[in-house]
């Protein structure tokens, strides 16, 4: 028996990571995948998988620590001066717009399925959030304009946490209210929950904060510290106010988040990966879980619940959010359109669903049900229209003219203030905060980060990023970030310069740069001598090509002192790098030829 269940979870472990690959591999919401396999394991089909008998008793406290680290995850991303700085249109639409979705999808579950108003108010609030890991690979496929997807990416990542705490405080006021004699007794215990929550929260985040800033603990601990904290913080607070833990990690959450000179991104980084390998497996146990009969016993009223959702709240939600700004009608339809939910409503739903049994509210059971229906609904609905729709409304992007840096040295500030000036705007990235100030100075965008950091996964915006063009010092991140966006880009939009080394053991010690990159401009063009030449007083300049002056008069008139770098079409849309191969391909007329001019040095006067 053991054995078999050892056995069960290794296999849900393999299934949950293949899909996640697999969802990365084909740019979709890895969410779907898992909850496509959990009901295909589980009870609705299988039934291979049965997560009540595998885990009996434990699956509860399981469920709920996991949560507990998802919502921490969520709380941990929300720093209110990015809330401040954000455009006034995305801070409606994570305020007055959310309880706008929430009261309208509590009133049609109400009218249509005849749910109590507290489960339907407790329905609402958990499906009124989006979340960054359905929405950034939504927007990377769609490629919409900067304006919508901004606003759709800000919300996703905003409202995440807000959401699940409005989830929070919902169900604690459900529970607080059972049993009590009177509406005094459900607000005093409502009123004790909120405080030990916000109270207890705000301890444990204030103490972690201090023990981060004094260094009382070697950095190899930071990470376990952090989550033994938040599990102990969840179990504490439960057994001070019944169901008060989730609230209390929330506000934890949120405290150490915004608390200054608080050096929390190992832990931002720890958890992040954590939280993939928890919902890998969460969602497959969840999704294996559900109640098929309880969708046949609704019916198509469940269908007509799912389009008041689609193009009655969220269309409300916009409508109320973008109220006098500068958005067009065609970019207000998209915003409608898009909003697919995730992982915060099918872990929160399921929680919930489990305790609300528990405590006798058999309501509750449809609960998970509704939840995963919406999920699907709008992941598919959406991901299979919403590009189609951007298209015809002319809001998605035409050409992806964006170009990604890595590297924010004097080089990469010399290129990309070069293609700034032709409309191709870089972004350069790195990991010292003197390079990325001094580019920032230069009024060029910039990510302070490591491209390949599970951070820039979730929080770097590539919208309208079509190339990218490794010229970091270092070698091998170069290597890496081409095979992270190999897929992202395709070999033929990835270039990296040429080593600075030739060790006769490069192959041995380095990283393989077979079929990730195109090498960048000439075979001996490297970042030394790019950034030697520089210092010399060399300059990257544009040569308009016409038909007495061409490319081979372009290179005869230069000679040796010129190194070809981008050609420009003339209508200003196409930016060719040339390459080894491409360095010496000829370019019509009314082209744009970029390229590094050396200095040359005055002849002294005899």
């Amino acid at each position: 028996m053991t054995e078999n269940i050892m056995l069960t979870i290794a296999v849900i472990g393999i299934l949950g990571s293949m899909a996640q690959w697999l969802a990365w591999w084909l740019k979709l919401p890895s969410i779907l995948l898992l909850l496509l396999l959990g009901i295909v394991l589980g009870k609705p089909v299988t039934g291979l998988i049965d997560p009540d008998l595998l885990f009996g008793d434990l699956l509860f406290p399981m469920v709920s620590l996991a949560v507990s680290v998802i919502l921490f995850e969520g709380a941990l991303t929300l720093n209110f001066s990015q809330i401040r700085g954000l455009e006034s249109v995305v801070r409606r639409m994570v305020t007055v717009g959310m309880l706008v979705t929430w009261l309208t999808i509590a009133l049609a579950t109400h009218w249509l399925l005849g749910l109590s108003w507290l489960m339907s108010l407790l329905f609402g609030s958990l499906v009124v959030v989006t979340g960054p890991t359905v929405i950034v690979p939504m927007l990377r496929i769609l490629k919409l304009n900067k304006k919508v997807a901004n606003v759709l990416r800000w919300e996703g990542i905003v409202i995440d946490p807000l959401g699940a705490l409005l989830a929070v405080l919902v169900f604690n006021f459900i529970i607080s209210s059972q049993g009590a004699v009177g509406l005094f007794a459900v607000a005093l215990d409502f009123g004790w929950i909120l405080l030990i929550g916000c109270v207890l929260g705000a301890i444990a985040g204030a103490f972690m904060g201090l023990v981060l800033r004094r260094h009382w603990l070697p950095e190899y601990l930071h990470n376990v510290f952090t989550l033994t904290l938040v599990f102990a913080v969840f179990a504490v607070s439960d057994l001070l106010a019944h169901e008060s833990g989730l609230l209390t990690v929330t506000v934890m959450g949120m405290w150490l988040a915004n608390s200054k000179n608080t050096p929390v991104e190992d832990i931002l980084n720890f958890k992040e990966s954590l939280t993939v390998l928890l919902i890998s497996g969460l969602f497959i146990i969840l999704a294996a879980r559900l109640d098929l009969d309880q969708f046949l016993q609704i019916g198509w009223l469940s269908i007509v619940l799912f389009l008041v959702i689609q193009f009655v709240a969220r269309p409300l939600k916009v409508m109320v959010s973008t109220w006098g700004s500068g958005l067009t009608t065609k970019e207000k339809i998209v915003l409608s359109w898009v909003a697919p939910r995730g992982i915060v409503a099918a872990a929160v739903s399921a929680l919930f669903a489990l305790k609300l049994e528990q405590q006798g509210y058999t309501e509750g059971e449809l609960l998970v049900s509704l939840t995963f229906m919406v999920i699907i609904g709008t992941v598919v609905f959406q991901s299979a229209t919403a590009g189609f729709l951007a298209n015809k409304l002319g809001v998605a992007n035409p050409e992806s003219k964006g170009i990604l840096m890595v590297g924010s040295n004097p080089v990469a500030i010399a290129i990309a203030e070069a293609l700034n000036k032709h409309g191709f705007e870089c972004m350069l990235s790195d990991s010292h905060w003197r390079y990325i100030k001094e580019a920032r100075m230069k009024d060029i965008k910039t990510y302070y980060g490591n491209v390949v950091s599970e951070h820039a996964d979730h929080h770097l915006d590539l919208i309208g990023v079509g190339k990218l063009i490794a010229v970091s010092m270092n070698k091998d991140l170069n290597l890496l970030a081409a095979a992270r966006y190999k897929n992202e880009f395709g070999v033929a939009n990835i270039f990296t310069l040429s080593s600075d080394e030739k060790n006769k053991d490069e192959a041995k010690h380095g990283v393989s740069k077979e079929g990730k990159a195109r090498h960048l401009f000439d075979k001996d063009v490297s970042y030394a001598k790019l950034a030697s030449l520089l210092a010399q007083g060399a300059q990257i300049k544009a040569t308009l090509l016409t038909s007495e002056f061409g490319y081979e008069a372009y290179l005869a008139k230069h000679g040796n002192q010129v190194i070809p770098m981008f050609g420009i079409s003339p209508d200003g849309k196409q930016l060719r790098v040339f390459t080894r191969k491409a360095s010496i391909e000829k370019l019509s007329e009314d082209w744009k030829v970029v390229g590094l001019i050396k200095h040359r040095a005055e002849k002294p006067m005899a």
